[in-house]
């Protein structure tokens, strides 16, 4: 009796040591999966918060400053296409009937339009007769904005070859005024008809190219290379490029705002 009575409490310390066993199997079991679902999940925000991380607004200042240089930058390229992007090296023309005015027309390049076209008093005659005689020296003078017109609101400054009236200056002796003009059919005729020629000057007859002056008198030109130098925004110098001169320009134009 003694020796059952010791297995039925061995076998029910046994039983009680396997079920707590299993019970504790079965907490951790069931512990464990919703720790790693934890984990999982915490690892999943964490993912979700490093890929998709929260914009910074920008300040309305900096919006508006990036819209306007944008803007700038649209306006530049739209200017550069226009016929004043001139480089540093243009074409010049001198035309004129022989008893008209003198013409003077810078382009770009060959065939393009011509960024500045002038009229001025001095009679073609006249401009042949101080070629011949050695260097001329031509200046077109025109009047800055007065400083009560830059306080004004809405007003610009215009680009020097924009100008529209020149005091006309030849080696030194006032020579009245020009005027800019714009490129109409007869001067576009014209360009287009000593487009081929780089360097000369001549007289083209009346024909179908080329209108009859006034008189019914032929029309003169002069064509050339000039080398167009900058000094500020209200002077600018263009010096004809003739390779028979040794470097010396027999005819040189300058444009001054002053």
């Amino acid at each position: 009796m003694a020796t059952s009575s010791q297995d039925s409490s061995s076998s029910k310390r046994h039983f009680h040591w396997t079920n707590k066993v299993a019970t504790e199997d079965t907490e951790a079991s069931s512990t464990t999966p919703n720790e790693d679902d934890k984990n999982g999940r915490s690892g999943i925000k964490t993912h979700v918060s490093l890929s998709t991380p929260r914009k910074k607004k920008l300040p309305a200042a900096a919006v508006s400053i990036a819209r306007l240089r944008s803007a700038v930058s649209s306006f530049r390229k739209s200017r550069s296409s226009l016929p004043f992007g001139l480089g540093s090296r243009v074409i010049g023309t001198l035309f004129g009937y022989r008893r008209g005015h003198v013409h003077f027309a810078l382009q770009k390049e060959a065939g393009s339009p011509p960024a500045f076209l002038v009229e001025l008093a001095t009679p073609i005659s006249g401009l042949v007769r101080e070629m011949a005689s050695g260097l001329v020296r031509i200046a077109l003078e025109c009047d800055k904005p007065k400083a009560e017109d830059h306080n004004k609101k809405g007003t610009t400054v215009v680009r020097l070859l924009e100008e529209t009236t020149w005091r006309t200056y030849c080696n030194g002796k006032k020579c009245g005024f020009a005027t800019r003009r714009d490129c109409g059919d007869r001067e576009w005729k014209i360009l287009k008809a000593v487009g081929p020629i780089s360097t000369g000057a001549g007289v083209l007859p009346a024909g179908n190219e080329v209108e009859a002056g006034p008189d019914g008198g032929e029309l003169m030109y002069m064509r050339a290379k000039f080398e167009r130098i900058v000094g500020s925004r209200d002077s600018e110098a263009f010096y004809m490029m003739n390779p028979d001169s040794n470097g010396t320009p027999e005819l040189s134009i300058y444009l001054l705002r002053v």
